[in-house]
């Protein structure tokens, strides 16, 4: 089968790799359309060492069930799934919270991933979804899970309604686009996104309708924002985010661009502003995300660029170049 291959950092190629094998309590999907991921793009950059050479990487995925070898699926089935494999038994998936599972590991990672033909996959992390939605929305599902996760936790500790508050986004990639559709769903008006990139800021302001500023031009007001989601967690944006929220603000923190940095710890404490840190979504959230993606609580998602895999290569680049204007890219293959 075909399959697109991290090779090198900087190179994914278009091989032929072995047809996957059907293990007890596993399906294997035909892969309908699969999305490239933030953390697709750190690790074609070499930047991810848990990623290495010779993987096939890819986690946004629908397909549909070719083989079953679990009694859950039958063939001929449209399903999207959750990457994240877990266990089931401890204490985390035991509450709910399965996105923290201590024995958790993940499509595209510690196996073979989406970017290919044919995937196999566990049964159990399959997610029904409707037959006749879309290939290119359903592979929106993980990301718009992600910020979904991200926005119930935050609205849980601001002090008032989202709806009332004043919202910064520091990034419009995927997770910032689809956190600015979703705020949007919820009625947030006062809404801006810091984005560097100027085609995005475009597709920001034409598909969610949001005020858009270049954030190597300055800054926006400080304590100024009830609420702040770093979507790209570098040095720069959390420094941006401590600056620009409000006392008594809520920062949400998503990126994973810089594995650390200090942070204005004082101003944490006496301004009184709540951190939150997120992982990924837990199996409701992806399928209460199916469920809002096929009302269009999203928007029509007109902006993704869907691609062939065969230009997947290409694809990589454009996205590394700042060549492509929409902020997600799907492969089909």
């Amino acid at each position: 089968m075909k399959a697109l291959v991290y090779t090198q950092p900087n190179e994914v190629q278009l091989q032929e790799r072995p047809e996957p094998a059907l293990e007890n309590g596993e399906v294997v999907l035909k892969i309908e359309a699969v999305g490239i991921c933030g953390s697709d793009m750190h690790a074609y950059h070499g930047h991810d060492p848990r990623r290495l050479p010779g993987l096939v990487l890819g986690h946004e995925f629908c397909g549909t069930v070719l083989e079953s070898a679990s009694a859950l699926y039958s063939p001929g089935t449209r399903v999207t799934g959750n990457p994240l494999i877990t266990c089931g038994r401890c204490e985390y998936c035991i509450q709910g919270r399965n996105n923290l599972c201590a024995h958790r590991s993940m499509v595209g990672m510690t196996r073979p991933g989406a970017f290919a033909e044919r995937m196999s996959i566990p049964a159990a992390s399959l997610i029904d979804m409707p037959q006749d939605l879309p290939a290119a929305h359903a592979a929106v599902t993980e990301p718009a899970a992600t910020a979904l996760h991200a926005i119930n936790l935050s609205m849980r500790v601001l002090v008032r309604p989202v709806q009332e508050c004043r919202v910064l986004v520091l990034g419009g990639g995927a997770i910032g686009m689809l956190s600015a559709l979703l705020l949007r769903h919820h009625g947030v008006d006062e809404l801006t996104v810091a984005e560097v990139n100027p085609l995005r800021r475009a597709q920001l302001e034409k598909h969610a309708g949001v005020r858009t500023y270049n954030p190597r031009d300055g800054e926006p007001p400080e304590n100024h924002f009830d609420f702040v989601i770093d979507a790209v967690g570098s040095k720069i944006t959390r420094n941006s985010a401590f600056a620009a929220v409000k006392v008594g603000g809520v920062i949400m923190h998503i990126g994973l661009q810089d594995w650390a940095s200090e942070i204005d710890m004082r101003r944490l404490t006496l301004a009184e502003i709540t951190l939150l840190g997120t992982y990924t979504y837990t199996t409701a959230d992806l399928r209460a995300t199916v469920q809002m993606i096929s009302r269009g609580a999203f928007g029509d998602l007109s902006w993704v660029d869907v691609r062939p895999l065969a230009e997947g290569a290409q694809a990589f680049r454009d996205l590394d170049q700042g060549k492509a204007a929409s902020a997600k890219v799907i492969l089909c293959p």
